[in-house]
């Protein structure tokens, strides 16, 4: 019985590792985040960000000018989990492994927020669109809800590999060594000028960052939760 229980128990550990490897390599799902810590304390006093633009109302996240806010602490290899919602036209950002918040955009890697139904995005190209790695790799579809409606993110950073999930769909996969250039992508599309920096040299350990009302388009954000990865 002792030998039956020792192979029972090593074979729940080994269960057990399986999973949490999954947790941080395979495909990625919405996890229970529940438990996990706050992004920010909820009066912000935990951020960097410029003062009068973001505030909370009933748990909701928002600003009031194209502002970002970061989170005082650097991460890497960790989990984020979240929920947004658009307003009609709205352009926005998750900001991860950003390791200059004053100069973000080529210090940075953005997970676009997009209203993927407004025309103005939607002829856009498909890396500027909602849950694509901005200017480098699309989503492999657009899952985006209409306007006014709650969305969930959830995004794995460990180390090089940046996966997505929007809406129960795992729709991006980055490997950050393979975007050598800081002018095409490796499938040959243009990268935007202002990311004037390739990918493969950014550090994978910054500060998480939210873009704010960018092209005069409101963004709410709520229920931000993380995980780091031991």
């Amino acid at each position: 019985m002792k030998t039956i229980a020792l192979i029972c128990g090593l074979s729940m550990f080994t269960l057990l590792a399986y999973a949490g490897d999954c947790v941080a390599t395979g495909p990625l799902t919405h996890p229970d985040s529940s438990g996990w810590q706050d992004l920010f304390a909820p009066d912000l006093s935990n951020t960097i960000k410029p003062e009068g633009v973001w505030t909370v109302e009933n748990g909701e996240l928002t600003a009031s000018k194209d502002e970002a806010i970061w989170s005082e602490k650097d991460y890497e290899n960790f989990i984020l989990d979240l929920e947004f919602k658009n307003a009609e036209e709205t352009n926005s950002g998750v900001i991860v492994y950003c390791s200059d918040v004053k100069n973000w955009i080529p210090n940075a890697v953005e997970i676009q927020i997009a209203d993927d139904f407004a025309r103005k995005w939607a002829e856009s190209p498909k890396s500027w669109q909602c849950g694509a790695i901005f200017g480098h790799l699309p989503a492999k579809k657009s899952v985006v809800k209409k306007p006014g409606e709650w969305n969930r993110f959830t995004i794995r950073c460990m180390g090089k590999h940046i996966d997505v999930a929007l809406n129960g769909e795992h729709i991006v996969s980055m490997n950050m060594d393979e975007y050598t250039s800081a002018k095409t992508n490796p499938d040959g599309s243009e990268i935007p000028a202002w990311l004037s920096k390739p990918k493969s040299i950014l550090p994978t350990k910054g500060k998480v960052g939210f873009q704010g009302k960018h092209a005069g388009a409101p963004i709410w954000f709520r229920n931000i939760k993380i995980k780091v990865m031991e």
